[in-house]
Order: structure tokens, then sequence, then C-alpha cells
């Protein structure tokens, strides 16, 4: 025997009520935190303002289990790529693939 649309629907509308109190008194919970930033360390290889993203021979960053590489990075605000002259050596932090800071090493 199938079970009909309707049999699905009354099921639905029976466990919703349970569902929504089992969430009771979560309602001032912030969501979890945004995953820490990473910070990595390397050498500035080329700057491309207009794709607003920067090459940099990196060293193992170990907390994304990244060897040592050469690789281009977007930036969050392009005016970080001021901070970059190639030859520098940087400290930056990642979010995801993205630089959000730069500093000098």
């Amino acid at each position: 025997m199938k079970p009909s649309i309707a049999a699905f629907a009354v099921l639905a509308a029976t466990a919703a009520p349970a569902a929504q109190a089992q969430h009771q008194g979560h309602e001032g919970h912030a969501a979890a935190p945004a995953a820490a930033s990473v910070e990595g360390v390397g050498v500035v290889k080329k700057v491309d303002a207009k794709a607003g993203t920067v090459t940099i021979d990196h060293d193992p960053i170990k907390a994304l289990n990244w060897p040592a590489m050469t690789m281009p990075f977007k930036v969050s605000d392009k005016a970080l790529l001021a901070k970059m002259k190639p030859g520098a050596k940087v400290r930056f932090q990642l979010d995801g693939q993205t630089i959000t800071d730069v500093r000098p090493f």
C-alpha cells in the first residue's frame, strides 16, 4: 500500500509542534562563532591591483594543513595591496583564501 500525500501532510502537521517545543528557550543563543582567522607568513611575489590579488610564496600553514607554496590570494580590501611590495616578507591573516589583514614580518 502506498502512503498518500494526505498521510504525509498529517504527519508533518503533528510533528512540527513537537519539534518547535524542543527548541523553546534557545531563542537567545547566538550563532556559533566563525572560525578564527588563520595566520600565514611569506614573501610577496606579485601584486595585481586590477584583479585585487597578491601572489605570495608562503611558509607552511599548519592550521590549514597547507605545505609551503606560491599562490595568489584575493584581498578583502584593495587598500591592503598598498601594504605589499614584491620581495617584502609579510605576515597575513586569512579568512578562507582571502587576505583580511597584512603587516610587515
